[in-house]
């Protein structure tokens, strides 16, 4: 006969002790912008699924999308200097 046993881990992997650390929280604060602006493109996209889209539509896509590169792009910066050491070169 074989004992199904659980792991340890497992069973403990949402404990209240296994919060995220505070430089996890951080980097999720410093991408929120962007994780914001995906949502409303995501949000923008659903919106066209079961429809033509019309020319408002078209625009709300178009400055969704402008706000996701924008994000990134700040995101991107922001990550850079942080990691340059001294600061900018």
């Amino acid at each position: 006969m074989h004992h199904v046993v659980t792991l340890q881990d497992a069973v403990t992997a949402f404990a209240d002790w296994k919060e995220p650390t505070s430089a996890e929280l951080d980097a999720i604060e410093q991408e929120m912008p962007l994780i914001l602006a995906d949502v409303d493109l995501l949000d923008a996209k659903i919106v066209t699924l079961d429809r033509t889209p019309t020319e408002l539509d078209a625009r709300r896509l178009r400055r969704a999308r402008r706000r996701v590169l924008a994000e990134r792009a700040a995101l991107a910066n922001r990550t850079a200097a942080t990691s340059l050491p001294g600061g900018a070169a």
